[in-house]
């Protein structure tokens, strides 16, 4: 049953904050919306990190950025309050993110039915982030709604522009035509991460069996471990130059297996249809 009243609703914002693979997983609803919503106008608002993750998404409009070191509180909220939408979805659900929610007294203001964040909204998710995927969490948001769900893609776009980069790369290292896989040691939590000596044998391991050619992806703060693993291989591994998260999509959907700790990279592999193994 539908529950919100689709010509009431002129301009739509979505927020989520924080990691790229939480921001890159919630792009799941941007379709659904614009395909309930054609004609509104869809905002998202998220932190600069994640920007990269919604550039060239052809269902936002605009994305909203907040600085947490730049950004004055008030005079954000204030942009938030004149902006004037019609249906705001806190997919982030922390104290900041309801806040935020209610101050743009939208007339549907969508969030998760966590303590102390119940007075933001009007519409309460239950909370199912244990039991299902991060994707399936999303959508509820949507199904509190009485929205139907047409689509289930998250939404990376790569350019050509970086797709042209990866090659002169792969070109300049004598790796174009190769069989590649990437291994990603980096992490957002550190008792997640395998260890750098693990990555090392199985690099070998992949190298020696399966003939590959081992990219050792790096993100900021980053680039020692990865040139750590390559000094403690005894085959050859490449550790690519810097890339920008576009870039990092270009250079994944060359590759023909990513393993990754739980990290950006696990999730935009994944995204990209290349097929990913994720250790946790």
């Amino acid at each position: 049953e539908r529950m919100v009243r689709l010509q009431d609703v002129k301009k739509i914002l979505v927020i989520k904050l924080r990691a790229i693979g939480d921001v890159l997983l919630s792009t799941i609803v941007l379709k659904n919306l614009r395909y309930h919503f054609p004609d509104a106008q869809l905002d998202f608002l998220t932190e600069p990190p994640s920007r990269e993750i919604l550039e060239g998404n052809s269902f936002i409009d605009n994305i909203v950025i907040f600085d947490r070191k730049q950004s004055e509180t008030s005079s954000f909220l204030r942009l938030l309050r004149r902006s004037h939408y019609d249906l705001v979805i806190d997919l982030f659900g922390n104290p900041r993110t309801a806040f935020m929610t209610y101050v743009t007294r939208a007339k549907y203001r969508v969030g998760f039915d966590f303590r102390g964040r119940r007075y933001a909204y009007n519409f309460l998710v239950p909370s199912r982030g244990a039991e299902v995927h991060n994707t399936e969490f999303n959508l509820d948001a949507l199904r509190a709604l009485g929205i139907a769900i047409v689509d289930t893609k998250t939404l990376f776009h790569v350019r050509a522009e970086d797709e042209e980069y990866v090659s002169l790369f792969l070109k300049e290292r004598g790796l174009e035509g190769e069989i590649l896989i990437a291994l990603n040691p980096g992490g957002t939590w550190y008792t997640k991460r395998w260890s750098l000596g693990k990555f090392a044998e199985l690099g070998d391991a992949l190298t020696r069996i399966y003939k590959t050619r081992i990219i050792l992806l790096w993100g900021p703060g980053e680039l020692r471990d990865a040139q750590r693993i390559r000094d403690l291989m005894t085959q050859p591994s490449f550790v690519p130059p810097s890339t920008t998260l576009k870039q990092l999509g270009a250079l994944l959907k060359r590759c023909r297996l990513v393993i990754s700790n739980d990290a950006g990279p696990m999730h935009i592999s994944a995204v990209l249809g290349v097929p990913t193994l994720g250790i946790y």
